[in-house]
């Protein structure tokens, strides 16, 4: 898009947030959203950037007007306005004049406005310190084939580059085939810096990967397993769900936080993620380091997620990037021709087998991923 077309396309954005469409508009922009993933996410940000936005205007206010405060104490000779200074001069002026304060906002009109300030000020502020990725650390030096990550625009395998070399695997994650083929889906924060990948299924055979796609504003990574000892699937026997789910459905997990496969089990518990997050939704389920990546089933053998990441001051609070996202990453990869013929399904054959039957079905198609 040229300069033109990306300001209004952001004033569509924003009038759009602020709830200022009419019901056709609306109704155009949403479907806008499902088909186009950069307009989908220019909504994500912008809605973010116009939080930030808000909450430094309120503080900004709420600064002013307990200057004033002080100016006006300080004419009427009740404080020492020479001993503060900066924000020292703020917080002397709330801890000490509590009473003084809170006459002057009934005149100036201020109390919601200092009590949501202050309230928002000693809460914990988004950021990712308060998010703990479910990658885990292993520390394993093997003999392997050096299979240099592809360029992600062109790939391209040279078998005469490959040669025998130690490597020391650092990261460890799960991840899952979406075609018979070796096309797996794991996290992009579990592999974005690995040169070499190795893949090990629930029987504890390994295999040699590398990446194809990496999607780090999503966290999705496409890896593809590279190895003669690997025997391609004739299809796989769950589906890949393309829509949302609903609130309080039954979700089950598989993934390798340990050197086998473990199960978990849930429900969901909210569409959105980490503070309303919409690449991400909210599930009830036991998580730990090395579920980054793992699938996200519900009770019909659908994928519905990709487990990612944890609240760290919060129990029971995990996230998984929504699987609608796994067809956005590859229509993305299928530009490159390469990939052009990659098909999965949404498709489940397990829908009918009970849960026990279903995970029997599937562990084979789990696998843990460790990178370098």
């Amino acid at each position: 898009m040229n300069d033109k077309n990306d300001i209004m396309m952001l004033d569509a954005v924003e009038r759009y947030i602020r709830g200022e469409m009419n019901p056709d508009e609306r109704l155009y922009f949403e479907n806008l959203r499902k088909t186009n993933p950069e307009i989908d996410q220019l909504v994500v940000e912008h809605t973010l950037f116009l939080q930030q936005v808000n909450r430094f205007g309120e503080w900004q206010k709420f600064r002013s007007t307990l200057n004033e405060v002080h100016t006006d104490l300080a004419e009427q000779g009740k404080i020492n306005s020479d001993r503060l200074k900066g924000k020292a001069r703020v917080v002397y002026l709330w801890n000490k004049y509590k009473r003084v304060t809170a006459i002057a906002a009934s005149i100036a009109g201020i109390t919601a406005l200092t009590i949501s300030s202050l309230v928002w000020s000693i809460s914990p502020k988004p950021s990712t310190a308060e998010l703990e990725m479910l990658k885990r650390k292993v520390i394993v030096q093997e003999a392997k084939t050096n299979i240099m990550q592809k360029d992600l625009n062109d790939v391209k395998h040279d078998v005469n580059n490959k040669m025998d070399v130690p490597v020391i695997y650092k990261i460890g994650g799960t991840g899952f085939l979406i075609d018979g083929k070796g096309m797996m889906i794991t996290n992009a924060h579990v592999v974005k810096d690995s040169r070499n990948i190795r893949v090990f299924n629930s029987k504890g055979d390994q295999f040699n990967a590398f990446v194809v796609k990496l999607d780090m504003v999503r966290d999705v990574a496409i890896i593809k397993i590279d190895d003669d000892h690997f025997k391609p699937f004739s299809s796989l026997p769950y589906g890949i769900r393309k829509t949302s789910s609903d609130i309080a459905e039954p979700v089950f997990t598989l993934g390798f936080p340990r050197d086998e496969i473990v199960y978990g089990e849930g429900y969901l518990s909210a569409r959105t993620g980490f503070n309303g997050d919409t690449l991400s939704c909210q599930i009830a389920v036991p998580a730990n380091p090395g579920n980054s990546g793992g699938p996200v089933f519900n009770h019909s053998g659908e994928v519905i997620g990709i487990l990612s990441a944890k609240e760290t001051e919060a129990e029971g609070a995990v996230f998984a990037i929504q699987s609608k996202y796994i067809f956005k990453a590859l229509d993305e990869l299928k530009k490159n021709k390469l990939y052009e013929n990659v098909k999965i399904s949404s498709k489940s054959t397990i829908n009918t087998l009970d849960k026990v039957q279903q995970v029997k079905k599937i562990q084979d198609y789990v696998f843990m991923v460790k990178g370098d």
